[in-house]
């Protein structure tokens, strides 16, 4: 079993920047693919970033290449997304979720989640 928690939404204008954190426990929490996921009011669960624990090879939609940032640190289980230049369509509650080794874009493939962190930029 992997717990995840996460922390860090808020309320941003547009242009503006948060970081989110997600803390990752549990026996096998070192060995698992961290993704950020995000849904917005009346939408489906939207793949955002991913990235391996070995390695720290990283995956990003297209809507926010360039902008944000996944990254980790093994240390301390935790897995961060740096968000830039943030626009009001980058409103959502976001998620961090955990699967065995490798990153998939496909929120089904993941076997655990965080509780999700709103987040809401204002035009």
């Amino acid at each position: 079993q992997v717990q995840l928690v996460e922390s860090g939404g808020g309320l941003v204008q547009a242009g503006g920047s948060l970081r989110l954190s997600c803390v990752a426990s549990g026996r096998t929490a070192s060995s698992q693919a961290m993704g950020w996921f995000r849904q917005a009011p009346g939408k489906g669960r939207e793949f955002v970033a991913g990235i391996r624990w070995r390695g720290g090879t990283v995956y990003y939609a297209d809507s926010v290449k360039g902008r944000f940032t996944i990254s980790r640190d093994n240390s301390k289980n935790t897995a961060y997304l740096q968000m830039n230049s943030l626009k009001p369509e980058d409103t959502a509650v976001y998620y961090c979720a955990a699967r065995s080794l490798v990153v998939t874009t496909n929120d089904l493939e993941y076997s655990y989640w965080g509780q999700g962190t709103q987040v809401t930029v204002s035009s």
